[in-house]
């Protein structure tokens, strides 16, 4: 059968037609897709840190994203209303229409219960008054025939009543035993991030007597991230008194601490 003829063939031709039709429906359903989706365009995300939740949204609108409050917290030191931190980071690249998470802090801070947490030791103490969205502040060591005991639980240098209210977040000083065998030494906490660090000088029996920031640090949601580059007293020195103050310097720049 020549050619001519086989493609004058009606069923041929219908098979034909049919092919093309698929081939057209999927070339325009590809470029259909390809501008919904925005294909392989990107933005890429800013930090929307410090700014009111209206600020964010105006930000977001102009580069084609969008934002949701996903939580708040009430942090002291920051201003109330503005961002504290984001999901997706800032610099990340999402496609167009991409929503971002904001925690965004509070207007007012939430109340929280004051647990007792007198006569356990002061690694249970401090995880109760984590657990209760509360934070430890100073640790007094005074002698007495136990040891590593909490004795008194105080806020704002005065005792507090367990079931008393507060504000989330608020420091609480504890009062713990020490029967004058303990001392303290300083841990090597250079590169480690803020929370840690901070935990680790407590767990070693030693207060924070200076947190210092370096500029890289501008907003709460830097402080998180930041490490510390430097310290003083230097890593295993020591002995100490029990409830020595200790100093850390923190940055973002990971070079400053060797990249540790």
């Amino acid at each position: 059968m020549s050619l001519k003829k086989f493609l004058g063939n009606w069923i041929v031709k219908n098979l034909l037609l049919g092919g093309l039709m698929v081939a057209a429906v999927l070339i325009v359903v590809g470029l259909y897709l390809r501008i919904a989706t925005q294909h392989n365009k990107e933005i890429t995300v800013p930090d929307f840190s410090n700014l009111t939740y209206a600020q964010a949204v105006d930000g977001a609108s102009l580069i084609g994203v969008r934002v949701q409050i996903s939580d708040s917290v009430y942090v002291r030191k920051a201003r109330r209303g503005v961002v504290l931190s984001q999901n997706p980071e800032p610099g990340a690249h999402v496609k167009k229409g991409r929503r971002i998470f904001l925690t965004v802090n509070a207007s007012s801070p939430m109340k929280v219960t004051m647990p007792d947490v007198r006569k356990i030791t002061l690694r249970q103490a401090k995880t109760e008054l984590s657990a209760n969205n509360l934070t430890l502040g100073r640790i007094i060591y005074v002698h007495d025939i136990s040891s590593n005991r909490v004795l008194a639980q105080l806020y704002r240098g005065l005792a507090v009543r367990p079931g008393t209210k507060l504000n989330a977040g608020s420091a609480i000083d504890l009062r713990v035993s020490t029967n004058g065998s303990e001392f303290a030494w300083m841990p090597d906490v250079v590169g480690q991030k803020y929370q840690r660090a901070v935990d680790l000088v407590q767990e070693n029996y030693m207060n924070i007597g200076t947190l210092q920031f370096d500029k890289s640090v501008r907003t709460y949601a830097d402080s998180l991230s930041a490490v510390v580059y430097s310290q003083s007293p230097g890593p295993s020195e020591g002995p100490f008194a029990l409830g020595s103050n200790a100093s850390l310097y923190l940055t973002l720049d990971r070079s400053k601490s060797n990249g540790r």
